[in-house]
């Protein structure tokens, strides 16, 4: 693994202007306990989805995106309380905190034509983004420095899962089957778009999501 190379400053980025596409495969080796712990946690949610999911990909990202788009949503929240409490700006982050969850949950819709959750699929979903949502809304108010590395950590470990995923229906072991309308027009894609454009679509949100949140946790003193 190499170290992450430095993004762009957080305070450079308006609205909701993201950072250019960044490269795929890139791992922030963690720097102090904080990091650690925020890396440990991600590598054991990874175990518990690789045992659950295998490689049924398309109901990994069902369930895993419905989680995926808590950590945006809290985190807007909260910076927007944070810019009112203190009766300062907050340097463009609400926006684009909420806009990552939009993109999340936009991942969601997109995934549910490809593959439909089982009944415990279901029941998992309920359980996993209640108990993730209290976990990372109390993870903010400790330290927000753990809770965008973590989520940068996340978002490293959906940009591999995108990967071989994509690998797979390259190699035609899922269909490549049409893209859903929604995708097509939520990224603009071509109208005889597949599923292999909407996996790299997706990834590439993912990376983008990654260094945003490496670089905010970075940010924090």
């Amino acid at each position: 693994m190499v170290e992450m190379m430095k993004v762009p400053d957080m305070g450079k980025i308006e609205g909701n202007e993201m950072p250019v596409t960044p490269v795929l495969e890139r791992h922030y080796i963690p720097k102090d306990f904080r990091d650690r712990v925020a890396f440990a946690f991600v590598r054991f949610m990874r175990l518990f989805s690789d045992t659950f999911f295998a490689r049924r990909y398309g109901h990994r990202a069902v369930v895993l995106e419905t989680i995926a788009g808590v950590p945006g949503m809290v985190g807007g929240v909260l910076q927007h309380l944070r810019s009112l409490r203190r009766l300062e700006g907050d340097r463009g982050r609400i926006r684009i905190l909420l806009d990552e969850a939009e993109n999340e949950r936009m991942h969601l819709m997109t995934f549910i034509h490809i593959a439909q959750p089982s009944r415990l699929e279901r029941l998992l979903i309920l359980l996993a983004q209640g108990g993730f949502f209290n976990f990372y809304f109390l993870l903010y108010m400790i330290s927000r420095k753990t809770a965008h590395r973590l989520v940068g950590y996340l978002e490293e470990e959906a940009v591999h899962s995108y990967t071989e995923y994509l690998a797979d229906v390259d190699k035609g072991t899922y269909a490549d089957v049409p893209a859903p309308s929604i995708a097509i027009d939520y990224w603009k894609l071509a109208p005889d778009a597949r599923l292999h454009d909407v996996i790299i679509a997706v990834r590439a949100d993912e990376a983008r999501h990654r260094e945003v949140n490496h670089e905010l946790a970075d940010a924090v003193v």
